[in-house]
């Protein structure tokens, strides 16, 4: 047997050995996942909580983007459960326009800057939140010597945000009803 057969004998039992490591690792790991919105061994699931949450009105026109979009994503089912759940958003929006033409001394780019502080209360029970937090988010939107293309590419800019803040909102929110049912 010359040495290029053992290195390659070798090489492929080396990797067979790896391969089946791997197996055994990730098999043992299996169980230690567990998906977020999936029914709990002691009944319901964290989307039927979600459901359950009323969301406030929120002021401003990037408010009403945030509500209708969180609406939708903690309960896209259209059905109306029983409230459990209310959640209170503030939103804090900052633009700016942070590129200039040093030609013409006009804004090239625009920048729409949104914080929403939350608050997730028990309909029913005590007035401290299950839980609260802020979400940030900002996009960037180029402008032009038209106007009405400017005010139109700030609003997509504002639901954007509203779109991205929303599915942020939901994720932490999902996780916090998560926690509190293990």
């Amino acid at each position: 047997m010359s040495s290029s057969d053992r290195t390659g004998t070798r090489f492929w039992s080396a990797r067979w050995r790896n391969a089946g490591l791997g197996v055994m690792i990730s098999l043992g790991l299996a169980g230690c996942v567990e998906p977020l919105y999936g029914t709990r061994l002691g009944g319901g699931s964290v989307a039927e909580e979600m459901r359950a949450i009323k969301v406030e009105p929120i002021q401003g026109r990037i408010g009403h983007y945030l509500a209708n979009n969180l609406i939708f994503d903690l309960n896209g089912s259209g059905s109306a459960p029983t409230i459990k759940y209310r959640l209170v958003v503030m939103v804090r929006e900052r633009l700016s326009t942070p590129i200039y033409n040093s030609v013409t001394g006009e804004a090239e780019a625009g920048d729409v800057n949104v914080d929403a502080d939350y608050k997730l209360y028990k309909v029913a029970g005590d007035s401290q939140p299950i839980t609260s937090g802020t979400v940030s988010q900002f996009v960037v939107y180029d402008r032009s010597t038209q106007r009405l293309s400017n005010v139109r590419a700030a609003r997509d800019a504002e639901i954007r945000n509203a779109e991205t803040l929303a599915e942020q909102l939901s994720i932490r929110i999902a996780v916090a009803l998560s926690k509190r049912q293990s």
